[in-house]
C-alpha cells in the first residue's frame, strides 16, 4: 500500500486536462507570444518606432531655423503639387477644368511657338556677324518665323475655341483670355512648361 503525502501528485496519475475550450486557450497563448498576426509593413513599423515630437525650441535662433525648414518643406510640396497639375496648388490663372483643357490642346500638338527661343538665338547671333549678307539672312529668317507663328497661333486659337465649346457648352467663357493663355503656353519649350504636360503629342483631346 502506497502512502500519498498531501499536496504531492502521484507520478502514475495522468494530469487532468485544463477546463475550458482548448482552442481558446491556444489562441490566448499565441497572442501572448506575439505570433498569429501578419507581420507589419516596414513603413508601419518605422512609424511606430518614431519617438515623441521634438521639444519646443528653447532659443530664438532655433525657432527661426525650424520655421525656415517648415517653409522650405511647404514650398517643395507646393512645387510638386503644381507640377503635377493639382488645382489646390496652382495659381489662379491655371486653375479649373477649362484651363486644363486648353493646356491639353496645346500639349497635344507641335507648335511653331516652341521654336521661338532657337530662332531668336540665331537671329541675335546674326546681328553680331560683320557680314551684311548674314545680317540680312537673319532678319529674313526672323521675319518669316513671325509670319509662321501668327498663322499657327490663329490655328491654335480656333482649335482651343472648338474644344472648349464642345466640352463645356453651357458655360460662359472668356475666349480671348483662354486663347491667349494657350498661345503663351505654346511659345514655351515643351519640357519647360508649367504645369507639366499630361498628354502625349498627337493625342486626341
Amino acid at each position: 500500500m502506497k502512502l500519498r503525502l498531501p499536496g504531492r501528485r502521484d507520478p502514475d496519475q495522468t494530469p487532468a486536462a485544463p477546463s475550458g475550450d482548448t482552442g481558446e486557450l491556444t489562441e490566448q497563448l499565441v497572442k501572448a507570444g506575439g505570433k498569429g498576426r501578419p507581420t507589419p509593413k516596414r513603413s508601419e513599423a518605422q512609424g511606430r518606432r518614431q519617438g515623441p515630437p521634438p521639444p519646443p525650441p528653447t532659443t530664438r535662433k532655433e525657432a527661426y531655423k525650424r520655421m525656415r525648414e517648415q517653409q522650405a518643406l511647404r514650398r517643395a510640396e507646393t512645387r510638386q503639387g503644381a507640377a503635377r497639375g493639382d488645382d489646390s496648388y496652382l495659381p489662379a490663372r491655371d486653375r479649373g477644368p477649362v484651363r486644363k483643357l486648353v493646356r491639353d490642346v496645346v500639349d497635344s500638338r507641335r507648335n511653331v511657338g516652341g521654336l521661338f527661343l532657337a530662332v531668336a538665338a540665331v537671329a541675335l547671333i546674326g546681328t553680331f556677324v560683320p557680314s551684311l549678307a548674314v545680317k540680312s539672312y537673319s532678319s529674313f529668317v526672323l521675319f518669316g518665323y513671325f509670319l509662321l507663328l501668327i498663322a499657327d497661333s490663329v490655328v491654335l486659337g480656333r482649335r482651343v475655341k472648338r474644344a472648349v465649346t464642345a466640352r463645356f457648352p453651357d458655360q460662359d467663357h472668356k475666349m480671348k483670355g483662354l486663347v491667349w493663355y494657350g498661345i503663351s503656353r505654346s511659345t514655351m519649350v515643351r519640357r519647360w512648361r508649367f504645369p507639366k504636360p499630361e498628354v502625349e503629342l498627337g493625342a486626341q483631346v
